[in-house]
């Protein structure tokens, strides 16, 4: 692990955040039956369900809770994964397909199960919007949609140019797809009160307790500067701020940076007039604009990708106009949150799960798309822990492959397929 700082970015989330636990540095050689390197999504949602099948368990983090791309992500609670089960029949074949689109919709509704069992303040909205740019983005919602339904998803809604104005105060959209099973979150709050639930269930989260070196043997152990966690099972959970400690799953992954806005507090009117009905809402370019409204009426815009997670000097320079393009009446409103993270990305954008041997595992590289696959995810760790390994494996078949060129290149490559599907989007083909 090298040197970062461990404080939560300026961002609204960490402005608006609930009370903020400060969980103790590990300072001992301990012993658990499951120890989670990561306290994101993907780490709390394991642990959680562990939990509740009276699993001991013990959570090292290398800064804070949700410190990473858990507590700065858009908040959008969108179903699916960063590619869709038809591309997955065509890469594994129609029974991964098949497994993987029963699972689809499924980490949305661990997400409302988690706010409900543990009372979890998080400003929960109900509903999320796909929005098509052009006739082609429109044909692919339509398509989309059928998909969905033949895997028994039924809270799909197509709209049309005339009914899209009424949901969102643009006149950029032909349509869109509203998905009543969608939604969106305070991303760092759900955090906290998962964590929070982990700790009241008998589980223990150690802050500022970075793995800098594992032992593979029968019983692995995670060494932290000053202590260690022996387990009878480990889970690798830290995405893309896991760096070089697990060199296999380097090769086959990039961090990439993400960017979000978060305007001034918005008059009732005004945000009442740019989204009514207070879904969030993403278009459908490769590189989307995801948008949506804070509990205290803000616009949080955020857009593109910055490939290598470099952070950019200018956020506000890089989103603002995005902003402006899709809402020129918020000229006037001024910029008071800027910030960014980092998400994982594989080379076909579905994520990387297996285990480095029988007794440690891992999931990782959402691609973007891991609100709620991570809490998917948490439930198939579990479950493969437990002693059912059906649902694991059949994301554990997925083929991975390094990027060409290894990491001196991935950074150009990515950056250069990203340029052609945005010409694509730009022109409509």
């Amino acid at each position: 692990m090298t040197d970062l700082d461990t404080n939560y970015p300026e961002s609204y989330y960490a402005a608006s955040a609930n009370r903020v636990q400060d969980y103790p540095q590990l300072s001992e050689d301990i012993d658990c039956d499951v120890c989670i390197i990561g306290a994101g999504y993907t780490g709390l949602s394991t642990a959680l369900h562990l939990l509740e099948r009276g699993v001991s368990v013990v959570i090292l983090e290398q800064a804070k809770v949700g410190w990473g791309a858990s507590g700065r992500n858009g908040g959008q609670i969108v179903n699916s994964y960063s590619r869709d089960i038809d591309v997955v029949e065509r890469a594994a074949g129609t029974q991964v397909a098949d497994q993987l689109g029963v699972m689809a919709f499924e980490g949305g509704r661990v997400i409302r199960e988690f706010v409900e069992r543990y009372s979890i303040q998080c400003d929960l909205k109900n509903g999320g919007v796909f929005a098509a740019l052009n006739a082609k983005q429109m044909k692919e919602l339509e398509h989309q949609k059928a998909l969905w339904e033949r895997y028994g998803y039924d809270k799909l809604e197509l709209l049309d140019a005339k009914t899209m104005t009424g949901v969102v105060a643009s006149n950029r959209y032909v349509g869109g797809m509203l998905d009543h099973g969608g939604g969106h979150i305070h991303p760092l709050n759900l955090a906290l009160g998962e964590a929070d639930a982990v700790t009241r269930m008998g589980g223990h989260i150690f802050e500022h307790s970075g793995v800098i070196a594992i032992s593979r043997d029968e019983q692995p152990v995670a060494v932290t500067k000053r202590g260690s966690v022996r387990a009878k099972k480990l889970v690798i959970a830290g995405n893309a701020y896991l760096g070089g400690l697990v060199p296999e799953l380097k090769a086959k992954s990039m961090p990439c940076g993400t960017q979000v806005i978060a305007t001034e507090p918005l008059s009732d009117d005004l945000a009442k007039a740019l989204i009514p009905q207070d879904y969030c809402i993403e278009d459908c370019n490769y590189l989307l604009d995801y948008y949506r409204l804070s509990a205290d009426k803000r616009l949080l815009y955020g857009g593109g990708v910055v490939y290598g997670a470099r952070d950019p000097k200018d956020i506000e320079r890089l989103v603002r106009p995005k902003m402006l393009k899709t809402f020129p009446q918020l000229e006037a409103i001024r910029i008071e949150y800027r910030w960014t993270g980092n998400f994982l990305m594989t080379l076909s954008r579905l994520p990387q799960v297996g285990h480095i041997n029988e007794n440690i595992l891992y999931s990782q590289g959402c691609s973007g798309h891991g609100v709620t696959y991570t809490h998917l995810a948490g439930r198939l760790l579990s479950e493969r822990i437990l002693g059912d390994s059906k649902r694991f494996e059949a994301f554990a078949s997925l083929t991975h492959y390094p990027f060409p060129g290894g990491h001196m290149f991935q950074v150009p490559f990515s950056a250069v397929g990203a340029w052609y599907y945005s010409m694509r989007d730009r022109l409509g083909i």
